[in-house]
């Protein structure tokens, strides 16, 4: 239940969830005029800022550039790769696919092709009301055998439905496999709970970050002093809305875990 709801609630927090909230509430409330003009104007003015570039790219920021890459990456043994990034295999579509979180998968095959790894654990399996056909990490693995990298060093861990499982299952069969030092590979803005999740239990981290939304020349260009490229930057977009959400769920994530004790 505990995991139902902690995919269910929060859609009520985040901007677009909670305005929905307050534009109801105004409708319930027509005996009061006033009380009705102040919640849809807050319910107006959140999705706005929510929507904006500045709010947006800033709290994305704020996640993505926790870790940066780093200049050299060590070898190890083992490189975790975190579920996400594909769509599976179902009609009309004839193969696994990749969405706009596959750069991990490509990131992952182009470590073991340039020697860095020796073996890729992938972690990630399916919520329990999910009918899906394959899991994420099973589904990755597709997608790394395309990328040739041989089947026989793929290590799947399909049972995690969270990334506080993730690391729990992960770190299980590290144990059996005597690695304590891993790299760790999953999008930019989700590294940040990954990697204390993953150290808390007991693992030496190397985060190698993927799939970076804010780059030094998008931020360049978000805070450069032109009046006509401010002005673009404080009209809504349902893209910036998206990107806002998901910065939230981070942050969101990462109180619920802490207050679980799980970082």
């Amino acid at each position: 239940m505990f995991l139902f709801l902690s995919k269910f609630l929060p859609h009520f927090v985040y901007p677009l969830g909670f305005s929905c909230i307050l534009i109801i509430a105004a409708i319930l409330i027509v005996r009061n005029p006033y009380w009705q003009r102040l919640l849809l104007m807050i319910a107006l003015g959140l999705l706005w800022i929510s929507s904006t570039r500045w709010v947006a790219m800033g709290l994305v920021r704020s996640l993505e550039w926790q870790y940066l890459p780093p200049d050299e990456i060590p070898n190890t043994e083992v490189v975790v790769l975190l579920g996400g990034g594909t769509e599976p295999a179902e009609e009309p579509r004839t193969i696994v696919e990749i969405n706009s979180a596959g750069d991990r998968i490509i990131y992952t095959a182009w470590l073991y092709n340039q020697n860095k790894v020796e073996k890729i654990l992938i972690s990630g399996g399916l919520l329990d009301w999910t009918i899906s056909g394959g899991t994420p990490a099973g589904d990755m693995a597709v997608i790394l055998e395309m990328l040739d990298v041989p089947k026989e060093v793929l290590i799947i861990e399909d049972q995690s439905r969270n990334t506080y499982e993730n690391a729990l299952y992960s770190a299980e069969i590290l144990q059996q496999l005597g690695v304590d030092k891993i790299l760790l590979v999953t999008s930019a803005s989700h590294m940040p709970r990954s990697v204390r999740l993953f150290e808390a239990q007991g693992l030496q981290v190397t985060a190698l970050p993927t799939d970076f939304t804010v780059t030094e020349k998008s931020w360049q260009d978000l805070t450069q002093f032109d009046l006509r490229v401010q002005i673009l930057n404080l009209l809504p977009n349902v893209g910036y809305l998206s990107e806002t959400t998901r910065a939230l769920k981070e942050y969101l994530g990462i109180l619920i875990y802490s207050l679980r004790g799980w970082l």
